[in-house]
């Protein structure tokens, strides 16, 4: 409605909303994925393909959840981050577009039910095995991350716009990548995808030297049925040998850093050369974490044996967890170190010249 007043077109304000409406509905994209995985925990459904409960797959790092907890960190800390800046486009009085957003905030929960009640795991797992998918059981997951990065699109667009997006395309970028890592996986399995498998002998060898380093004995080779690099290690607890593919190499953890990082870099307010510094940096201590991981679980393999549990809760959580820890929390370091260096650069103020009395007369 217009108003005239003198002559004056008067356009009134639209009706601002409460403070506490606007928080919630800027906060709602935030829980849309907190509560799929928070019901799915509770509920805790058996899993048929990943041989485990519902519960068990969020403490497996490589084909698994804990990578979902990581995703929605991240959407936190970009709230975190942007939250001044973050503004909604919803209008709780236009009725059809609210009705759209509280439909595709329901998205990711729907999904969730889908595929352990309603048959959507079958469905996929069916389809890989038809397709002549090797790790056919493991497809479901990596369609879930899938779906989850598109749902998390979806609700931000509808949200935020188009701003939104490219505020938010970090977590979406990095749950699309486990999606497709863990795809490429199951097709290509045991180290067949050759571009991921060709750092694999460098790391190898890096992992030999440290271990060399700490007196053991290696002797590295080739595994004849897969043609992956190994090592053959030994020392006064015994013996371990272990072929080598890209996901053991911790190949992955290089892809999402650098995915992460670059899209982060990008939006950092801070010079080239910085950004090629900070890159080069965690892009350096990723790689070493991904050496010493290889170096661990032959240490493990040596002390408790090859097919130990041990072996196998460091080589599927810890082992993935040490550099997705690193990777996560390096935006974090970067962002305190920017600040202390414009702290320290920022030319502290004068302090004012004392002030001379004349003498009285």
């Amino acid at each position: 409605m217009i108003n005239v007043v003198f002559g004056v077109k008067i356009t009134p304000a639209q009706p601002k909303l409460p403070l506490q409406k606007d928080f919630l509905i800027k906060i709602l994209p935030f829980i849309a994925f907190i509560a799929p995985l928070a019901l799915l925990y509770i509920l805790n459904p058996a899993d048929p393909y990943l041989n485990l409960s519902a519960q068990q797959s969020f403490e497996l790092m490589w084909k698994g959840r804990t990578f979902q907890l990581f995703f929605v960190w991240l959407i936190a800390l970009e709230f975190i981050l942007g939250w001044d800046i973050i503004k909604t486009k919803i209008s709780l009085q236009n009725r059809v577009v609210s009705a759209a957003y509280a439909m595709a905030l329901l998205l990711p929960t729907f999904y969730v039910l889908l595929e352990y009640y309603l048959g959507l795991n079958d469905a996929i797992a069916a389809w890989a095995q038809q397709s002549g998918v090797a790790f056919a059981d493991s497809m479901p997951l990596a369609i879930e991350y899938l779906a989850f990065s598109a749902m998390f699109c979806a609700v931000i667009f509808a949200a935020f716009g188009k701003k939104g997006l490219s505020g938010f395309a970090l977590p979406a970028l990095f749950a699309v990548l486990v999606g497709v890592l863990y795809t490429i996986d199951n097709v290509f399995p045991y180290g067949e995808f050759t571009p991921f498998q060709l750092l694999v002998p460098t790391t190898a060898s890096l992992a030999a030297g440290v271990l060399g380093l700490m007196g053991f004995s290696v002797v590295s080779g080739t595994d004849l049925s897969n043609g992956m690099p190994s090592l053959a290690v030994s020392g006064p607890e015994g013996s371990a040998t272990f072929a080598i593919a890209w996901p053991c190499a911790g190949i992955e953890s290089l892809l999402i850093f650098t995915a992460v990082a670059l899209l982060f870099l990008k939006r950092m307010n801070i010079g080239w050369p910085a950004k090629v510094g900070f890159f080069a940096i965690g892009a350096a201590v990723t790689y070493l974490i991904n050496v010493l991981r290889i170096a661990n679980i032959f240490i493990l393999g040596m002390q408790y044996g090859v097919s130990s549990q041990e072996v196998d809760t460091f080589h599927f959580y810890y082992g993935p967890l040490y550099a997705m820890a690193w990777i996560v929390a390096y935006p974090l370091i970067i962002i305190a170190a920017t600040t202390a260096w414009h702290r320290i650069r920022q030319p502290q103020p004068k302090p004012p010249a004392p002030v001379s009395l004349g003498s009285e007369r």
